[in-house]
């Protein structure tokens, strides 16, 4: 037996390597391409997890500190959640046996009354900071930077103004970790421990049983080398409610990997050119800046200690004349002195082009065009059209990836207590699992993608709901985030005002005009 360098593999002493298959393209440890090509990869632990500390600091500095990155992360915030994923109540009427009008009523009531808890910081939010679409916006940032972001159910008393107890707590990624007990250390590396009393694995704070289910979190009162704190104190708490099987935990994040239990920063993949970038951006804005001093060298044949710019205060006020730079200025010089200026050649004439063609790979990575990261819109209606719907792709399932992981989980544990409480009347919903999901049908609304040709648009909008492809609702949605159903209604009482009754036509100086609803 041998010791194979190229393969890191112990090989009989006769036996020859050949290259078979991927052996002779990406595999290939001969070719000249990638014979140097070393790629270490091992569990989503060791890649992941071991990582995410340093990850997340620089993740965060970036967002504090690049205008790009910043950009990045503030662009899905506004396009993902804007003011709030709102909730539409969408339940199976035919599973619950209403009919239309019963199941119009049912929803309508549910909406007004989840928005009694939603819209009141003090009722929804355990800090008392954010209402529930505040915490959406604080949510979503948190799990770009971080990688993940967890919320803690928690219960206050309820009041005669605050009739729910439920609370939510967000819960930045850093307090999620595995404690000293476990095995690790202390170490922000290394991650992975063992619970003493049961003995799961415990992966970045993220407890797992014998067969990977998530049955626990580790959360610690305090940041990591945080200065000026108290002792660290850790809790375990369990994903789901013992009793009701409700969720103890709602655990915000994007995974890439079987067994992967924690997130990965949004910026991960371009930390390094976006770091570059910055830097470059710095240098080209200083040398813009000194080129702006109109620096002047003094040229002299007498002892250069001796002018007045090496001087003291006191030893310039004894000579006659001066060297000074204003408006007006006049400056007697001594016989053999000249005035020299300097000429940095500054701005670089390609850094729009350089920074821009970063920006593009950048944005690639981030599925955000860079038209929409540098808010540069100067190319054709086609192009800009398509690069809005490819950012939307990507906007819109992160949204959907909110609502799973975010908003209805938390709607269902207030579902339960408005029902338990009997502010919402929904017979079976805690004895029959189909009918509990028929009532927990919901979609979460945010912002529309916004117009580039209003026209054109609202004609296609209008060509889909006439062929079926499309509903007025769903329409409404896409073209300005509202509601159909509300729109009708005002529609219908402004065209009562116009005409004193209920024709469908206003007169006004001899013109007829249709009033559409």
């Amino acid at each position: 037996m041998k010791f194979d360098k190229r393969t890191g593999m112990y090989l009989p002493a006769q036996a020859r390597l050949q290259n078979k298959g991927y052996g002779e393209a990406g595999a290939s440890w001969r070719r000249r391409a990638v014979k140097g090509f070393n790629a270490p990869s091992g569990s989503p632990q060791e890649d992941i997890d071991f990582h995410n500390f340093t990850l997340r600091q620089r993740s965060r500095m970036l967002y504090m500190a690049a205008p790009l990155a910043t950009s990045a992360v503030k662009t899905n915030r506004t396009s993902v959640v804007g003011v709030g994923l709102r909730l539409k109540s969408r339940i199976d009427r035919e599973i619950l046996g209403l009919s239309p009008e019963q199941a119009e009523s049912w929803q309508k009531k549910t909406e007004q009354e989840f928005g009694l808890w939603a819209d009141n910081k003090r009722a929804c939010d355990a800090t008392g900071m954010n209402n529930f679409y505040g915490m959406q916006q604080l949510a979503l940032v948190s799990w770009l930077l971080s990688g993940d972001c967890i919320g803690l159910i928690k219960q206050r008393e309820a009041t005669r103004m605050l009739p729910y107890s439920l609370r939510v707590h967000l819960v930045e990624s850093d307090r999620v970790a595995t404690p000293a007990e476990c095995g690790n250390g202390m170490s922000v590396a290394y991650t992975t421990g063992k619970n003493p009393d049961n003995g799961n694995t415990i992966y970045d704070g993220v407890e797992v049983d014998a067969d990977g289910m998530v049955v626990a979190y580790h959360i610690r009162s305090t940041y990591p080398f945080e200065l000026g704190a108290q002792k660290t104190e850790w809790s375990r708490v369990l994903a789901y409610q013992e009793r009701t099987g409700l969720p103890n935990v709602v655990h915000i994040m994007d995974t890439e990997r079987p067994d992967q239990y924690r997130g990965v920063s949004y910026l991960a993949q371009v930390i390094e050119p976006l770091l570059q970038l910055r830097r470059y951006t710095e240098s080209e804005l200083m040398a813009a800046v000194i080129e702006s001093f109109f620096t002047a060298f003094i040229k002299s044949e007498s002892d250069t200690d001796k002018l007045p710019f090496n001087q003291t205060r006191e030893e310039r006020d004894d000579r006659e004349n001066e060297y000074s730079m204003g408006p007006g200025e006049i400056n007697v010089m001594r016989p053999g002195e000249d005035v020299v200026f300097a000429d940095p050649k500054h701005p670089n004439g390609g850094f729009d082009k350089f920074s821009v063609a970063v920006s593009t790979y950048i944005g690639a990575a981030l599925e955000v065009p860079s038209d929409l990261l540098l808010k540069k819109f100067d190319a054709s209606y086609s192009a800009s059209r398509a690069a809005l719907l490819e950012a939307w792709n990507a906007f819109k399932m992160r949204r959907e990836w909110l609502a799973d992981d975010f908003c209805r989980p938390v709607y269902e544990v207030w579902m339960s207590e408005a029902v338990a409480r009997g502010r919402i009347y929904a017979p079976g919903f805690f004895t029959n699992p189909a009918i509990r999901a028929a009532y927990l049908g919901s979609e979460w609304l945010g912002p529309s993608q916004g117009q580039l040709d209003p026209v054109k648009e609202i004609t296609a909008e209008i060509l889909a709901c006439r062929e079926g492809f499309s509903t007025h609702e769903q329409s409404t949605i896409r073209l300005n985030g509202g509601k159909w159903d509300s729109n009708v209604e005002q529609l219908q009482r402004e065209n009562e005002k116009l005409n004193g009754g209920s024709p469908d036509t206003h007169q006004d100086n001899g013109e007829k005009f249709k009033i559409w609803y």
